[in-house]
C-alpha cells in the first residue's frame, strides 16, 4: 500500500479485494527526501545557509518584539479589547508587519503571488482564510498588515511572538472558560458591527492544521454575525512540501529546519470577491460557513470533506495512548456512524457475547456478517479497506474491535491492558495463555513477544499452569522500571477524575 498526502491506494488488483475508493485524509503528511541530490543539497545549505538565516530570523524577531513592546506600553489587556489602537501605534504596527514580511524573505520565501484585491474593512469586516496547513500561514497576516486574529489565549504567552500577536488586538479564546463560545462569538460580533476603526478580523475556520488535500468542515464563528466576508484561499506551490504540519507527519522543528535550507520558497494569496450573506445565510451561520466552503474549494480546485476540528481530539486521543494508524481512527469512526456501529455498539456486544476468541482474519464478507453490516454497501466496504493496510484482503478482527474499544473507553495504559485482556481471552474470565498474551501486549502496550514470554512465565502462579490472570500480569508489568510510568500516569488520572 502506497500512502501519500489526502489518499490511500491499495495496490492488488483483485477485485475481491481492491476497493477502488478513494479515501481523503486531510490530517497526515509525509515528507522524506528521497533523492540523494535532495539529501546532499539539504546537508550542504545546512551549513552553508541556515547558520545565516536563523541569525538574520532572529535578529529581525527581536527588532520587531521590541517595537511592539514599544507600541504597546501602557496599554493594558482590557484597553486592547475595548478600543482599537490609533495614532503612532498604529503606524508603528505597519512598521512591525514590514519587519516580519523581511522575515520570511530571509527564511526563503522570496516568491510572494497575489491575485485579486484585498478588500476594505468597511466591505468586509472579516476575512476566511482556508486551507490552514501550516505555522507558515503566519505569512499572509503580515502581508494584510496584521489583522485581528482569532487565537488560543496561550499564545500571548509564547516568548517574543506572543506580544507580536497582541499588537495585532486579537480576539482571544479561553478554553478554560466554559462560556468561551459564546464570549468569543460575541466578541467578533461587537467588532464586525462596530462603528469604529477596528481591524479586519482574519479566521482560519476550519480551525486546526490539514494537508490542503481538501477544506474540512468550517467552524461557524466567522459566520455568526451575518456580514460579508472575503474568502482568501493560500497555496504553497513547492516541488517539495516543507511547510504542512499536521496530526501524523513531520514535526514543527523538522519542518522548519527543511523549510530554511531551501534555496526558494513559494507562497500564493488569492483575494477572491467579498461574499455578501443571502437573509437565509444571515440566520444560518452553518449554511453560509459551508456555502463559503464550497466557493473556496472550487477557487483551489480540491474537493471538501465533513471531517471538523472535533474529530483532531480522537486523533490526539490515539497519539496520548500510543495508538497506531491514528489518522485512519478518525475515518473508521465517520464510517463506523455511518452504518449504525456507533449506535448499536456492535464491537461492544461482539466481545461481550463471544463464546471463543475473535477471528484473526477474515474476508470482506466474512468481516460484513461479524458486525451484521451488508458487504455490497460502499461504507462497509471503505471501512474494510482501512483496516486492510497491507492490501491483502484480510483483516484482523482483534485489532480491529481492540482499537475500536481503546479510543471509545480507555484514557490510560492500563485501561488499554483490561481491554486488550478481554478482546484477545477465549472466555470472560480474563485468564489468557501465552499465545493470547502476546497478542494482548502486542496490541496494548506494544511488547515484542520475547519479552511478553517471559512476563507469561513470572506471572504463573503455578508451574504447570499453561494461563495467566489480569492481575498477575499487571504485578509483574508495576515490578518492571520500563513499565512504572504507567501506573504512575493511571493513578494521575484517576485522581484528576476525583478532583
Amino acid at each position: 500500500m502506497e500512502q501519500m498526502n489526502g489518499k490511500m491506494h491499495h495496490g492488488n488488483d483483485d477485485d475481491t479485494t481492491s476497493l477502488r475508493v478513494d479515501i481523503l485524509n486531510p490530517f497526515v503528511h509525509r515528507l522524506e527526501l528521497d533523492t540523494t541530490y535532495d539529501k546532499l543539497k539539504t546537508a550542504f545549505l545546512t551549513v552553508a545557509l541556515l547558520p545565516f538565516r536563523l541569525a538574520a530570523i532572529t535578529a529581525l524577531v527581536i527588532i520587531a518584539w521590541l517595537l511592539a513592546c514599544l507600541g504597546l506600553h501602557g496599554l493594558s489587556e482590557e484597553d486592547l479589547r475595548r478600543a482599537p489602537i490609533q495614532g503612532w501605534r498604529r503606524d508603528m504596527r505597519v512598521v512591525v508587519c514590514w519587519i516580519m514580511r523581511a522575515l520570511f524573505i530571509c527564511g526563503g520565501f522570496h516568491h510572494l503571488k497575489v491575485k485579486g484585491e484585498k478588500a476594505a474593512t468597511k466591505d468586509a469586516p472579516i476575512l476566511a482564510l482556508a486551507p490552514h496547513s501550516s505555522f507558515f500561514d503566519a505569512l499572509p497576516v503580515v502581508y494584510l498588515g496584521g489583522p485581528s486574529i482569532v487565537a488560543k489565549a496561550e499564545t500571548s504567552n509564547i516568548p517574543f511572538f506572543g506580544k507580536l500577536i497582541n499588537y495585532t488586538q486579537p480576539v482571544y479564546v479561553w478554553r478554560d472558560d466554559p462560556n468561551s463560545r459564546q464570549n468569543t462569538i460575541k466578541e467578533i460580533i461587537e467588532r464586525a458591527t462596530s462603528e469604529e476603526d477596528w481591524p479586519q478580523v482574519m479566521i482560519f475556520p476550519e480551525g486546526t492544521c490539514t494537508n490542503r488535500s481538501c477544506l474540512i468542515t468550517f467552524k461557524s464563528g466567522a459566520f455568526y454575525p451575518g456580514v460579508p466576508v472575503q474568502p482568501v484561499c493560500i497555496r504553497y506551490p513547492n516541488k517539495l512540501d516543507t511547510v504542512t504540519w499536521t496530526w501524523e507527519g513531520p514535526g514543527a522543528l523538522k519542518l522548519l529546519w527543511l523549510t530554511l535550507t531551501q534555496l526558494n520558497s513559494s507562497c500564493e494569496i488569492e483575494f477572491l470577491p467579498v461574499y455578501k450573506p443571502s437573509e437565509a445565510e444571515k440566520t444560518d451561520p452553518k449554511l453560509y460557513a459551508n456555502n463559503v466552503r464550497r466557493l473556496m474549494a472550487e477557487a483551489l480546485k480540491i474537493p471538501v470533506s465533513d471531517y471538523t476540528y472535533d474529530d483532531c481530539r480522537i486523533i490526539s486521543k490515539a497519539h496520548q495512548l500510543h495508538i497506531p494508524h491514528a489518522s485512519n481512527i478518525v475515518e473508521s469512526h465517520k464510517l463506523r456512524y455511518k452504518v449504525g456501529l456507533l449506535k448499536a455498539k456492535t464491537e461492544e456486544e461482539l466481545v461481550q457475547n463471544k463464546t471463543g476468541r475473535l477471528p484473526s482474519e477474515v474476508d470482506l464478507h466474512e468481516f460484513a456478517r461479524l458486525l451484521r453490516l451488508d458487504d455490497k454497501e460502499i461504507s462497509t466496504q471503505q471501512l474494510f479497506k482501512i483496516q486492510d493496510r497491507l492490501g491483502l484482503g484480510k483483516v484482523d478482527v482483534e485489532e480491529y474491535v481492540f482499537t475500536v474499544l481503546a479510543v471509545a473507553n480507555a484514557n490510560t495504559e492500563i485501561d488499554m491492558i483490561h481491554l486488550a485482556f478481554e478482546v484477545c481471552s477465549s472466555n470472560a474470565m480474563q485468564y489468557l495463555n501465552a499465545m493470547e498474551l502476546r497478542k494482548a501486549l502486542k496490541l496494548a502496550i506494544h511488547i515484542p513477544s520475547e519479552e511478553s514470554d517471559r512476563i507469561f512465565f513470572q506471572a504463573k502462579r503455578e508451574e504447570n499452569s499453561d494461563v495467566v490472570s489480569l492481575d498477575d500480569v499487571l504485578v509483574v508489568l508495576s515490578s518492571r522500571t520500563e513499565y512504572a510510568h504507567m501506573f504512575a500516569s493511571s493513578i494521575e488520572v484517576k485522581r484528576k477524575k476525583t478532583i
